[in-house]
């Protein structure tokens, strides 16, 4: 279930990328930027301002979703049926789904396209979501087609997930860039819904093999927003660093491991209001650039490869 195809990602990764965007997540982080990729199934997104009331969306939904009465449009969630009828239907892009279903053969056919872009930069095809896991066979299938057509691949990952599906994808991806969002199980349950001990074993065990990692805090306020808790993660980091650094990678020269610092911003607001979910950081304010590099002063501390993204 692909939500979105995004060509030209500059974040996501090494060079010039086209980002595949896969729908279901297992975590509820209440910042989301990605709501529309939290649960695996479609679903209908509403714009009011773009309505031009033409009423085509009336008759094309057969559960009475769409009322129009007096040239305004009322839109009725709780009958939707995500068949999509209605999108289909509308003129002006006010309905639009979220998730289709795609196979391998037309991910890749789309992604193909952008090969001399990847070519001239270094870049690739990155799996992102959501979290890509969800569907780790989907996943594993789409990594090995993107390798057999010699592309460059990365994985965005909440770390969330068995690790033996984590660790099945391992064989065909080039780059994991993966969460790192609190130490402290209490804090990351209170902000994600769930404790964080898979994805802490998850990381020490991306960690012990060979493949190059960026570990990412996204840098919310009240969350994880203190230099003691940059401390802290920055400190896991290190020690998986170390830790590589005396493995070896498994016999084979080791790929870096850098860390990442997210800026929190709120540009997903439109996004929930066109799925009528309550934004649930719409007051959050996000750290100014000076807070931003005195937290960046603290991860480089710890001797981190540390960078600021956003």
């Amino acid at each position: 279930m692909v939500f979105h195809i995004q060509r030209f990602s500059l974040h996501d990764g090494p060079g010039i990328r086209t980002t595949v965007f896969l729908k279901g997540c297992a975590l509820d982080c209440f910042w989301c930027h990605n709501p529309e990729g939290q649960h695996v199934y479609p679903e209908l997104r509403f714009f009011p301002s773009r309505c031009i009331a033409c009423g085509s969306c009336v008759g094309a939904c057969p559960r009475g979703a769409h009322q129009l009465d007096r040239g305004v449009h009322t839109f009725n969630r709780e009958r939707c049926d995500g068949t999509g009828a209605c999108a289909a239907s509308c003129y002006s892009g006010a309905l639009q789904m979220e998730g289709r279903h795609m196979n391998i053969a037309e991910v890749i056919d789309e992604v193909i396209v952008d090969r001399p872009f990847y070519e001239s930069s270094g870049g690739g095809v990155t799996l992102s979501g959501g979290e890509p896991t969800f569907d780790s066979a989907f996943a594993l299938a789409l990594l090995r087609a993107c390798k057999e057509q010699g592309l460059h691949t990365a994985v965005e990952t909440c770390g969330e997930c068995p690790s033996e599906s984590l660790a099945s994808l391992l064989p065909v991806t080039d780059l994991f860039m993966m969460d790192i969002k609190a130490i402290s199980q209490e804090t990351h349950r209170h902000a994600t819904g769930k404790g964080n001990s898979r994805i802490l074993a998850n990381a020490r065990m991306l960690a012990a093999t060979g493949v190059p990692i960026v570990f990412r805090t996204p840098v919310v306020r009240g969350v994880n927003d203190t230099k003691e808790e940059i401390s802290r993660i920055a400190t896991f980091v290190r020690e998986l660093a170390s830790l590589r650094d005396l493995r070896g990678g498994n016999g084979s020269a080791p790929g870096k491991i850098r860390y990442e610092l997210l800026t929190f911003h709120r540009l997903a607001s439109d996004k929930y209001r066109s799925l009528g979910r309550p934004n649930r950081a719409a007051s959050l304010d996000w750290l100014s650039g000076g807070e931003m590099q005195t937290l960046l002063r603290v991860a480089k501390s710890a001797g981190l490869d540390a960078r600021i993204i956003g």
